[in-house]
């Protein structure tokens, strides 16, 4: 059970990856580097799985960082992705490990479809994504970017995603995803807090009607990852609004991927007394403090 403790101390940074889902680093790697960019706390949240968290949580915890064991887990509200990050969740949870297994065996078969697909016009098979992606990872698009390049076809991620890979290429395949209500009530019935990431990204469209937002709250949503470089400046003043009406947990983070994007550690982060209400309110695992 998760214990709130005096002994973390900030910057908090709340949201990273490794490549255990489509980052570019080692678990133990991103905690040197977060520690490098003086980071005292963080977060691991790879897509759909914990499995970095005993690497990362023996290394942070060497640096004498804080470490918060964290997901980010793949949702869908109509055609909207949404993201829900999960922290300090039972990573036993029967219900929640039979989705996020769900999760990640479909991107596979979606991978090797969306790869088919390119295949048909460029000299790329499904030989070229797995030479990028590392042992267990969660495959997803941006190993395909990382195949594009070591092609040659492309030259960097930001290319394959602004270029092959964007659906109107015609190369997309969708993939499977629970609702934002069934991931935020599996998170929570874990013992997890649930933090929607990158909520309100450009366009206005992308942002959940807030009538579902707050159907969310009362699912049990903890709050939102407002400070993101991809949230526009008129989204977070509304989710600002409402994170005061519901009290909920606000959070701020960098979403490092390594060199995967161009996103630095601590570039956002979250204020001690947020870390200190997450870590009052997950009760499915503990941190683990130096």
């Amino acid at each position: 059970m998760a214990t709130p403790s005096a002994g973390f101390t900030g910057p908090a940074d709340l949201h990273l990856h490794s490549h255990q889902s489509d980052g570019t680093e080692s678990p133990a790697e991103v905690m040197r580097q977060v520690h490098a960019h003086g980071i005292r706390t963080a977060a691991l949240t790879d897509h759909d799985r914990s499995t970095g968290w005993a690497e990362a949580g023996d290394a942070a915890v060497a640096l004498g960082m804080t470490f918060i064991p964290g997901m980010e887990l793949s949702a869908k509200h109509e055609w909207r992705s949404v993201h829900v990050l999960g922290y300090l969740f039972d990573p036993e949870n029967e219900a929640l490990r039979a989705e996020t297994d769900r999760i990640r065996g479909d991107r596979i078969g979606r991978a090797e479809r969306i790869v088919r697909n390119i295949g048909r016009d460029y000299d790329l098979d499904w030989e070229d994504v797995v030479a990028q992606t590392n042992l267990d990872a969660t495959v997803g698009r941006p190993h395909i970017a990382d195949a594009l390049i070591a092609r040659g076809i492309v030259r960097d991620r930001t290319e394959a995603f602004d270029g092959i890979l964007h659906p109107r290429e015609g190369y997309y395949e969708p993939h499977y995803a629970p609702d934002p209500l069934t991931a935020v009530r599996l998170i929570t019935q874990a013992g997890g807090v649930a933090v929607i990431a990158h909520p309100v990204t450009s366009g206005r469209d992308r942002m959940m009607p807030v009538p579902f937002i707050e159907r969310l709250i009362a699912a049990g949503l903890g709050g939102f990852e407002i400070d993101h470089r991809e949230n526009t400046e008129a989204g977070k003043r509304k989710l600002r609004e409402i994170a005061a009406e519901h009290d909920l947990i606000i959070t701020g983070s960098s979403d490092y991927h390594g060199s995967g994007k161009p996103n630095r550690p601590g570039e956002n982060t979250t204020s001690d007394e947020m870390v200190a209400r997450l870590l009052a309110r997950g009760t499915g695992i503990s941190p683990r403090y130096p």
